[in-house]
């Protein structure tokens, strides 16, 4: 390493030792379009049922899987949030054929600590949810999705457990049965690849796994803290966040070229929307202001954050909400839900509905 590489390290070290929380937000009160919902704990990423009368939400402990974390269902209808997983009284759960790794252990434990999550239809037609843990194991875990409208379920069929020395982020099935996962940081020694990923410097990068072969590391992947991923209908192509390079980069699954960029601050997760677009959550502060939120006990995160629409074709990306304070900043994941959006956050007691100016939904539609 040089010595200017060097020194840089040190003063990096130094900033994060030096993050101290700014003031959370303790009001609940809607503002402008903008309406909270404070009955969460750190609901980090989304995902809309088939009939998309609920979401699923995932209810990060801690990336480290000190914490424990939960999934719950939240109604859009009603607001109510309900229990997914674990539930309140479960049977005895046994790993099923054609369902991850037949060499699963068995359902995970009472650290269950879920993070990125992916809902997506399997090759026999069924709907499925595959969620990132990092409580107990480092794993992706398995869902059979029922969802009878008013009453949506989750009952656990499987895992896979996470390359060795992987910390994952974010999960994204593959249209053959398969999956892609982003690798961020080494497990085995975390604090030195984020240090590492703020020089630019790769972290980690895209594994993917299919049941015949297991996992892969994807040419092409390796970049500064990969976060979120997407991946097209055909599952041709990748949508891969850099989030310490301030990047989206699109990237040919096979061969790992790549085939486009857009310049978006620190994007944290993406979702594809009905209109094509990829809704992108970028963080748009400090990053000691980010990093300051990590140890926030009480209300929400106040850090600037915006959601970007992007377009996948020209990678042209564009600001559709933006916010930093009350009611809720330090935004991670979007989903558009008709007139919509609503925002999930790493660090805090809330989500966020908003409801789009019409100017900005004919945008989106083109017209």
């Amino acid at each position: 390493m040089s010595a200017r590489a060097g020194a840089a390290l040190a003063l990096a070290a130094f900033a994060l030792a030096c993050a101290r929380p700014r003031e959370p937000i303790t009001s609940c009160e809607p503002v402008g379009d903008a309406r909270p919902v404070c009955r969460f704990h750190n609901p980090e990423d989304l995902a809309l049922l088939p009939h998309a009368h609920a979401l699923v939400v995932s209810q990060l402990g801690s990336v480290d899987g000190s914490k424990p974390g939960s999934l719950v269902f939240f109604d859009l209808a009603t607001d109510a949030v309900s229990p997914a997983f674990p539930p309140p009284a479960a049977a005895p759960l046994l790993p099923q054929p054609g369902w991850g790794d037949p060499g699963c252990p068995g359902p995970p434990g009472p650290g269950f600590d879920p993070h990125g999550i992916d809902l997506a239809q399997r090759p026999d037609g069924a709907s499925e949810l595959l969620v990132v843990n990092h409580g107990g194991r480092e794993s992706i875990e398995l869902f059979a999705v029922d969802d009878v409208q008013g009453a949506p379920a989750l009952v656990w069929r499987g895992c896979v457990l996470a390359p060795p020395d992987a910390l994952l982020n974010d999960v994204a099935a593959l249209p053959d049965g398969g999956f892609v996962t982003t690798k961020s940081l080494s497990r085995a020694h975390p604090n030195l690849g984020f240090l590492l990923a703020l020089l630019r410097i790769p972290s980690g990068a895209v594994y993917e796994w299919q049941p015949d072969s297991g996992f892969r590391e994807l040419p092409g992947t390796r970049g500064a803290f990969p976060n979120g991923i997407a991946v097209s209908r055909d599952g041709k192509t990748l949508f891969v966040d850099e989030w310490l390079s301030d990047e989206v980069r699109k990237i040919d699954r096979k061969s790992g070229a790549l085939l486009g960029s857009a310049d978006i601050a620190s994007p944290d997760n993406l979702n594809w929307s009905s209109d094509g677009h990829l809704l992108v959550a970028s963080h748009n502060a400090p990053l000691l202001d980010i990093l300051a939120c990590g140890d926030l006990a009480r209300g929400q995160c106040p850090f600037y954050f915006s959601v970007v629409a992007l377009e996948p074709e020209r990678m042209e990306p564009d600001s559709i909400y933006e916010n930093g304070g009350p009611p809720m900043g330090g935004g991670t994941s979007a989903l558009r839900v008709g007139d919509e959006i609503v925002i999930g956050s790493f660090a805090g007691d809330r989500l966020l509905r908003v409801t789009l100016p019409e100017w900005i939904r004919n945008s989106l539609a083109g017209t």
